[in-house]
């Protein structure tokens, strides 16, 4: 209990997270040529396909968490996402140099997210 702030916390958290994968979905839309060349290297079936799918679940599910509607089931959906892309976009197994430094972070920060999406998800309705 922080001062009885508690539905004030979970509101703004809810914003924060929500609010970074509806900007990351938009961000995507402007980048989905690049994603795509990057997944079809990566070696994704159908990567435009796939991308879009990607980024609308990136943008309904985060406009979900946002709003609280359905939010255990949004943010097992980005948990689930976050699974699927943290490997393809921030594969720092592969990089050296500042490059590699800049994935473990991206991958890391992912690993981040998974785990505040699982609490929110555990959160009582």
């Amino acid at each position: 209990m922080l001062l009885n702030f508690e539905d004030e916390i979970l509101v703004a958290a809810r914003l924060l997270l929500g609010g970074a994968f509806v900007f990351a979905g938009l961000r995507n839309i402007q980048n989905a040529g690049f994603l795509t060349q990057l997944m079809t290297m990566r070696g994704v079936p159908q990567a435009r396909l796939m991308l879009w799918l990607g980024i609308v679940l990136q943008i309904v599910s985060g406009a979900l968490v946002i709003s609280g509607v359905w939010t255990a089931p949004a943010a097992l959906c980005l948990v689930l996402f976050l699974m699927v892309a943290t490997p393809m976009f921030h594969n720092f197994w592969d990089h050296q140099g500042p490059e590699r430094a800049s994935r473990i972070n991206g991958f890391v920060g992912n690993v981040a997210l998974t785990g505040s999406f699982l609490a929110l998800a555990a959160q009582p309705l």
